[in-house]
């Protein structure tokens, strides 16, 4: 199986940076200003200029920066056209924000999130108040950055965008949140803190039509092809509910100035020579830990941002290539004296005794590696010794773990007649194919037997019971070699969910307040429903006309790490949630006063042999989303997984359950 691949030494034609930071609006109170997004711009430029970018290669738009453009929304736009138009194949792009952040109903928008509300970054124009149906004025909506990175990713530009803006409804965690306040600036004037995260109401009321119709109004980004998010890379400061603060920083530093915590924890972490974006990201996550805890006792009410992280973040850093230098997964571990606790365990593909890799990295970038044992793999968690030769490093170093291997408990057992398997095998960890001698006594068990037939093609015949639904055929013959391979790499992920689905539902920590609904429609009239749990493999084929969904209703008060994945009734793998490899897997918060819900079309589940597994996890603060070795598949790039901090020791609850058709399809009525 190769499932580590070389870095590409592909040489991009340009690396070029659009920095915006707003930190007046000019339309809107004083109270709501920001202090800190002009002092980002410019040390993310510094720092730029040490990675290698040409200064005439950075544009900036901000307030109060010496020969900057303003950041007003068309200004925005336009440089992001211009810098359009500079782009070529191989290039690589920073698309930068800096400033408030917004969220409420956009009755324009055509793709609806889960929790029903659009992002804004507020530019410094922004003006009059948002209704029901209608887009604010002076603002960067989601639909349309959005737009602005598929426009670069059609032509073959690698983008990183980072948000050092936040968008909120909830701004706090009190009992009481009618009754909080919104204030945007907390604390003594020699260390005040500000929050980016405005709501609607706060805005000054709307402006003449007149005037909202002027020739200010911004130019549409281009329409484009929609790419895979194989050269995509995205930093945001916070959860889609969370705010983030600006303050001053380093903390204690005589020198320290208003920045933004997750820019100047970018730019801290890339003074570590990091040589990936997950490397990038896992050195940002170092810094907020220090920084949160003394916010927290500051301002007990407030719920503090989690960053977060998507894309492609096994890529080399600053390059073009979307091929990823590995795609091991790599796990933040918690030392406690000579023990490091990992942030993963058997739902992860974690097993007893498992040897892995440490690594530490110091705070100069050094990196001290050694491998280990586990002592321990429990169901989201597991322990291991620090080797001795690490003991003595300093408590300021950051910690990670990758497994060696895949572990062979878990892997697709192939008999051949040949002994070998087919070449260039490759899976995401931890599924994995080993070829095994066969099924007599005393002979390790065979999942599937396969047999080359030379000119007639490829034969398969499942052996394994769990690995068949109902009346599905146990032989297939395949044409080529090629798909035999994408037959067995799918056998082997069909068996890792499996397992997967049967550890979570032992597992005695459900998740309360999230529902799958597994639902048949016909036209547009809903006919039944019920929770995929009681589904199982009791589902019939569809009748003629019917269709079915999937819809997930979170109404947990967390947000939720979800992966929803199939099989169809022909043995191709089908990527539900997320469908991209460049979109995270975090499912937004809801209450259960205000459920976060979307509904998926299952257009090809519809007969035997279909399968179709949800999984999701809770997501706590300052912890990896997780893929749980079950993320988008067939996207013609490695497992995406994303974000990363410590989590609390506090067993995260979670939802597993896996649903397939059975038997013969009913009479139509």
């Amino acid at each position: 199986m190769a499932w580590l691949f070389a870095c590409s030494s592909f040489s991009f034609a340009a690396q070029r940076a659009l920095l915006v930071g707003v930190s007046e609006l000019v339309n809107q109170p004083h109270s709501l200003w920001l202090q800190a997004p002009r002092n980002d711009v410019m040390l993310m430029r510094d720092a730029l200029l040490k990675q290698g970018f040409a200064a005439p290669d950075i544009t900036v738009l901000a307030d109060g920066v010496s020969g900057a453009a303003l950041p007003e929304s068309r200004a925005i736009h336009e440089a992001l056209g211009r810098l359009l138009a500079q782009s070529k194949s191989g290039d690589f792009v920073l698309l930068y924000f800096s400033g408030h952040g917004a969220r409420w109903r956009d009755g324009t928008k055509r793709y609806q999130e889960p929790d029903g509300l659009a992002e804004n970054f507020l530019a410094r124009d922004v003006r009059g108040a948002v209704g029901a149906d209608t887009a604010l004025a002076g603002g960067v909506r989601d639909v349309d950055f959005d737009a602005w990175v598929q426009a670069f990713l059609a032509r073959n530009v690698f983008v990183w965008s980072v948000f050092d803006t936040c968008a909120a409804t909830s701004m706090t965690r009190s009992v009481n949140a009618a009754g909080a306040t919104a204030a945007t600036a907390e604390g003594p004037a020699d260390d005040e803190v500000r929050w980016r995260g405005l709501r609607a109401a706060q805005l000054r009321g709307a402006v003449p039509a007149a005037v909202a119709a002027d020739a200010s109004t911004p130019i549409a980004p281009p329409a484009s092809e929609r790419v895979a998010r194989a050269r995509y890379v995205a930093f945001f400061a916070s959860e889609s509910h969370q705010i983030t603060p600006e303050l001053r920083l380093p903390r204690k530093s005589r020198g320290a100035q208003p920045q933004g915590l997750l820019t100047w924890a970018v730019v801290s972490a890339l003074e570590r020579r990091p040589a990936t974006w997950r490397e990038l990201f896992d050195g940002v996550l170092s810094f907020y830990p220090p920084v949160i805890d003394e916010l927290a006792q500051r301002f007990p009410t407030r719920e503090l941002p989690s960053p977060v992280a998507e894309g492609n973040l096994d890529a080399q850093l600053f390059s073009n290539s979307a091929v990823a230098a590995s795609t091991r997964p790599v796990w933040r571990a918690q030392r406690s004296g000579d023990t490091l606790v990992l942030q993963a365990g058997l739902i992860d593909g974690l097993q007893p005794q498992q040897e892995v890799r440490l690594a530490a990295t110091m705070e100069d970038g050094a990196i001290r590696t050694a491998q280990a044992r586990l002592l321990q793999a429990d169901f989201d968690s597991a322990r291991v010794a620090v080797p001795p030769a690490l003991r003595a490093l300093s408590g300021a170093a950051s910690w990670s773990a990758s497994p060696l291997a895949p572990p062979l408990a878990l892997a697709l057992r192939v008999r051949s007649d040949k002994g070998v398997l087919p070449p260039r095998m490759s899976l995401d960890y931890p599924a994995s194919v080993i070829a095994v001698a066969g099924n007599a006594p005393g002979e390790e068990q065979a999942d599937v037997r396969w047999t080359d037939l030379g000119a007639a093609g490829q034969r398969i015949e499942v052996l394994s019971p769990a690995l068949r639904s109902g009346s599905e055929a146990t032989i297939q013959v395949v044409p080529d070699s090629t798909a035999l391979r994408r037959r067995l790499e799918a056998l082997a992920r069909l068996k890792w969910w499996t397992q997967l689905s049967a550890m979570g539902n032992s597992s005695s920590t459900q998740v309360d307040g999230l529902d799958a609904m597994l639902e048949i429609w016909s036209g547009e009239r809903l006919l039944r429903s019920e929770p995929v749990q009681r589904a199982g493999a009791g589902l019939l084929p569809l009748r003629a006309g019917e269709r079915a969904a999937l819809n997930v209703r979170n109404a947990s008060g967390h947000s939720i790490d979800m992966v929803v994945v199939g099989v169809d009734a022909q043995g191709g793998l089908r990527a539900v949630y997320p469908d991209d490899p460049g979109e995270t897997n975090r499912f937004e918060r809801g209450t259960r006063d205000a459920p976060a819900a979307k509904r998926f079309d299952l257009p090809w589940f519809d007969a035997p042999g279909g399968r179709l597994l949800v999984l999701a996890s809770t997501a706590s603060p300052y912890s990896s989303p997780r893929f749980f070795g079950a993320g988008p598949v067939d996207a013609g790039t490695p497992e995406v997984r994303v974000r990363g901090q410590l989590s609390p020791d506090k067993s995260r609850q979670t939802f597993a359950a896996m649903v397939h058709w059975t038997g013969e399809a009913p009479p139509a009525k």
